[in-house]
């Protein structure tokens, strides 16, 4: 008995539940000629019908399919006799509880079919199949009886619409505090974690250190068994790839910008624009391999052309090709808030016997400014969170210089190192991903708030 197959049949309630409440409310107003006696349109009514009948029982489809097979394996764990369980590590009996689910769905098990295995999968498959009708046949009643209970209240003075409409705008709230609470659970996770590694690590040695190898002791007597985890050379390297992005992305973005907006004719606009924000819709990885097989090479040539020593993975081509990339969102931002410059501040500039490079220096790009700048700084976080180009492009050698041709690493790229392959989540070595990653969160959130503040305090109201 499938999921789907329920929920479509859910769908197919609540439709002839609208037919149902419309009728109803149209019988009830004494026909179609009689409609104007109701309070709301006929379509309220079914679409008030059809919200009862499908919202509760949908919950409820929702709730046991979270909780059922929870349910079932704590019914059957309970069941196992102890001499199979006693002794077993937490890991163990997870291992066993999966044997048993995958002997009850016949799927290959990993240890040898004993008969209280059989019976404990014989019992998951029974208990299953009876959660599983049970579940069809509550859901389906409670989508009756929401039914029921709409069609009993269904009458021409009920206030049909405003009830619909305080429906929807109850689960457009829901669907926000859910958004809401993700954000608030993704951050407590990140600081639980963090705290942990602080336990360990003071925050000053991860903040002013100036010498990152987390390393993992094997052996007591190991070389670098305590590891380093001073995280500058993480923020200088992510600073600087992120400068070289923005002193390409900025001066480029702007000009298009200016130009597309008070430059180019409307085929030329019409061409250029989608050209340049195709540039957003590139992968990334495309960005990383032609940083490493084309840019890369070719800054290493340059500098060696002039006498420069410059390492095979620089952060000089990863920021160029970040900037490439960032391009479309400095543009797009400035060539909107732009042409948001109402059209009578031009003219009266024009009027004043200013030319256009005038009008554009002295009146649009400073009315204009708090939306560039905002979008700039929207820009920033987008180079700082980063990981692809710079990984392939840039290297992964914490090396704390400032010198744009030798080899650096940014917090992405180090987090990612971190948390690659299996992981316990109980060594430093693990927790300072937790730790780079609370740091860079911080700062994004930090330059958006800044973005959004500039945008607010200085934008103008124009008529």
């Amino acid at each position: 008995m499938n999921a789907w197959t329920l929920i479509l049949l859910l769908l197919a309630v609540m439709a002839a539940a609208y037919h149902l409440g419309r009728k109803r409310a149209i019988s009830g107003a004494g026909g179609i000629a009689q409609i104007k006696t109701l309070h709301s349109l006929p379509v309220y009514y079914g679409l008030y019908a059809a919200l009862w009948a499908g919202i509760p029982a949908l919950l409820l489809l929702g709730l046991w399919s979270g909780f059922q097979d929870q349910i079932i394996t704590a019914l059957v764990s309970s069941s196992l006799p102890p001499d199979i369980v006693n002794g077993l590590s937490e890991g163990r009996l997870g291992l066993l509880i999966n044997d048993i689910k995958n002997l009850a769905t016949g799927n290959i098990v990993s240890s040898t079919v004993t008969p209280q295995i059989q019976a404990a999968a014989d019992q998951f498959a029974r208990l299953e199949w009876i959660a599983s009708g049970a579940k069809w046949l509550v859901v389906l009643a409670a989508a009756i009886a929401g039914l029921a209970l709409a069609l009993s209240h269904t009458a021409p003075k009920m206030r049909a619409r405003n009830r619909v409409e305080t429906i929807v705008k109850g689960i457009m709230i829901l669907f926000s505090s859910i958004a809401i609470l993700t954000t608030l659970g993704i951050l407590l996770s990140v600081v639980f974690e963090s705290l942990r590694f602080f336990h360990s690590i003071p925050p000053l040695d991860f903040f002013l250190g100036i010498n990152w190898s987390p390393q993992i002791a094997l052996r007591a007597d190991q070389v670098g068994a305590s590891g380093e985890f001073g995280a500058i050379p993480l923020f200088t390297g992510t600073l600087m790839v992120s400068a070289i992005a923005m002193l390409v992305a900025v001066p480029i973005g702007l000009m298009a910008a200016i130009y597309l907006s008070e430059y180019a004719s409307r085929k030329v606009r019409a061409f250029a624009k989608p050209v340049i924000e195709v540039l957003a819709g590139i992968p990334t990885v495309v960005y990383g391999f032609f940083a490493a097989l084309t840019v890369a090479p070719f800054v290493r040539e340059l500098g060696e052309s002039v006498g420069l020593h410059v390492a095979s993975e620089s952060a000089l081509a990863a920021g160029l090709v970040m900037g490439v990339m960032i391009i479309p969102f400095v543009s797009s931002l400035s060539d909107d808030v732009i042409n948001a410059v109402p059209q009578s501040m031009r003219d009266g500039s024009y009027a004043l016997g200013a030319t256009q490079s005038e009008t554009i220096r002295r009146v649009i790009v400073p009315a204009a400014l708090p939306g560039i700048v905002g979008g700039i700084l929207l820009a920033v976080s987008r180079a700082i969170g980063e990981t692809m180009i710079v990984v392939m492009a840039a290297g992964m050698a914490a090396n704390l210089t400032a010198n744009p041709l030798d080899s650096v690493t940014t917090v992405t790229v180090q987090i990612v190192t971190l948390l690659t392959g299996d992981q316990e989540f109980d060594s430093a070595k693990t927790l300072a991903a937790f730790a780079l990653g609370l740091t860079l969160f911080m700062v994004t959130l930090v330059l958006n708030v800044i973005a959004l503040t500039i945008v607010r305090k200085y934008r103008e109201q124009y008529d």
